[in-house]
Order: C-alpha cells, then sequence, then structure tokens
C-alpha cells in the first residue's frame, strides 16, 4: 500500500470527519484521479517533439501516454483536424498516490523560487497546477533531454467542495502559499 494512502486513511478520513462534521467515512472527499497532460504544439514543425514527450511522460508517470489529437483546423497554427498536438495520462489507484507522493516530496520541492502553490480551486473542489519543466521529475535525466517541456497536472476530487478539497490536500502535505491576494489567488509578493 502507498504511504500516502495509508497517511489518507489512518490521519486525513479522522480529522477531516472531525472538521467537517461527516457521519460516514465515506462521505470524507478523496482523491478519484490525477490526470497529466504535455501539449506539444511544436510537434507540427517537429515530429521527434512528441516521441520525446511521449517518452519523458512514460518515465514520470509510469504508464504508457494517450495521445490526444486536435479536434478542429485552425489554419493560423498550422493545425488540422485530427493531427497530434500532445499525450496525456489518468492516473488512478495506487499509481496516483505514488505520483502525488513524489510530487509534494520530490518535484515540488526542486523547483526554482517556489513561494507556495496557489489557492485557487474551479469551483468543484479540483485542483489545477502547471510545471514548466519536466526535468523537476528526478526520472527524467537531464543530459538526455533535448527540448524543455512544461504540463498540467489536474487533482480531481469526489465529494468535495473549494474548501474541503483545499483542506483535504493541505493535510496531504501540498505547500499552498499562506499569504495570498484574495483578488487573483496568487502568492502576494514579498517586499
Amino acid at each position: 500500500m502507498s504511504r500516502l494512502l495509508e497517511q489518507y486513511r489512518k490521519e486525513v478520513v479522522p480529522k477531516m470527519m472531525e472538521r467537517f462534521g461527516y457521519k460516514n467515512p465515506l462521505a470524507v472527499p478523496r482523491l478519484e484521479k490525477i490526470v497529466v497532460n504535455m501539449g506539444v504544439g511544436k510537434a507540427i514543425a517537429e515530429k521527434t517533439r512528441l516521441d520525446a514527450a511521449v517518452t519523458d511522460l512514460a518515465a514520470i508517470t509510469g504508464q504508457h501516454p494517450l495521445i490526444t489529437r486536435a479536434k478542429k483546423s485552425i489554419s493560423a497554427f498550422h493545425v488540422r483536424e485530427k493531427m497530434p498536438v500532445g499525450c496525456c495520462v489518468t492516473l488512478r489507484g495506487r499509481r496516483m498516490y505514488e505520483f502525488l507522493d513524489r510530487l509534494i516530496n520530490v518535484v515540488i520541492p526542486r523547483i526554482r523560487d517556489f513561494r507556495g502553490l496557489s489557492r485557487t480551486f474551479d469551483g468543484h473542489g479540483n485542483y489545477g497546477m502547471g510545471l514548466d519543466e519536466q526535468v523537476a521529475f528526478p526520472e527524467v535525466s537531464v543530459d538526455k533531454v533535448q527540448h524543455i517541456q512544461g504540463m498540467n497536472i489536474i487533482l480531481v476530487v469526489r465529494n468535495s467542495n473549494d474548501e474541503e478539497s483545499y483542506e483535504l490536500l493541505r493535510l496531504l502535505g501540498m505547500p499552498f502559499a499562506r499569504d495570498q491576494s484574495p483578488e487573483t489567488g496568487r502568492p502576494a509578493k514579498v517586499g
């Protein structure tokens, strides 16, 4: 069993039940899935960029990525319908908790000038964040990377609203920023 899953069951569920007054442990919000997406718009000109993104995403998640394709043609971007433009992976169960554990304890501390994650949720309790470089993950060898590629990470939480999701992720160890601007939800500037 994953260390983070065990922490969720033994520590987070009782604290959430006490704080929000749940009577049943199954009513407590839980992480349903994590979606990791890499948009590779430059793959239109260079086909090797998509192959490199697929290889890196497979190494990061431990699962083979799905190639995403354009839904419609956009002439200004030289994109035709059904042209490959990215890749994504949906993680569930044990792999999801292992990925989240690595994200919290290994990847986020390696981010330069990190001041905490934004507290902005989508209104339904789901949380999204972006990373600028895939080399923050230890699975990706910096020497073999030809192109720096960013990614989006979406955490989908079941049975939740924004406040409950924030508390759940905070208890799991997500390093949210403490002082934030109320208008933007971004960390307040220091100094």
